[in-house]
């Protein structure tokens, strides 16, 4: 009997530059770790003023691709009370994103961070209390989020700069490029949390 996969929500605006590429990303690496004959955790996004129904942002997509991932196929989704409240982790794009989600459905506070504090609070997770289940499974991630969550005020928070992820649509290349490599270097933390 296979255990249930986790579930990640991914939170921005239009929820067609930023959470879909944090979407893609975590959920190769995810995939590529997944131990054998598990169900993986499952990673979703939305956007709090979602372009609903379209695709990724064709600059967005473009760098998804240069950094082998594939947005074929993804359609922009509204956030719902429903989606947030589902999940065992959301990660948001911005502080004020977080503080969006949190007025859609407060008891998510729990498992609600951006994705670079997520990142800042794992790179000092100390796996040794966590659930015995499985990686990757939902009793597992509930248990990661409530250790990486016991964190918090006892590392000196990022400035607001350092937690939130540049918002690079309909602005310059240069933004775009910039928002991937913020994605990036938070990732490597956050999927070694979610695979522990």
């Amino acid at each position: 009997m296979t255990s249930a996969g986790g579930r990640v929500l991914v939170v921005c605006t239009g929820n067609v530059c930023r959470s879909p590429f944090v979407q893609l990303l975590l959920q190769r690496e995810l995939d590529a770790l997944r131990p054998g004959g598990l169900t993986p955790v499952t990673v979703t996004s939305a956007g709090t003023g979602a372009l609903a129904g379209q695709g990724m942002d064709p600059r967005a997509a473009a760098q998804a691709a240069v950094h082998g991932l594939d947005p074929t196929g993804f359609v922009a989704r509204q956030l719902t009370p429903a989606m947030v409240a589902e999940a065992d982790l959301v990660l948001t794009a911005t502080r004020r994103h977080r503080g969006e989600v949190a007025t859609l459905h407060p008891r998510a506070l729990r498992y609600l961070f951006t994705l670079r504090d997520f990142a800042d609070l794992a790179a000092h997770l100390d796996t040794a209390g966590l659930d015995p289940a499985p990686p990757q499974s939902q009793a597992r991630l509930q248990s990661v989020v409530r250790a990486v969550a016991a964190r918090r005020g006892l590392e000196p928070p990022l400035e607001e700069t350092e937690a939130d992820l540049v918002d690079p649509y309909r602005r310059e290349d240069e933004l775009f490029e910039r928002m991937a490599g913020q994605v990036l270097e938070a990732a490597p933390a956050v999927i070694a949390a979610l695979s522990a």
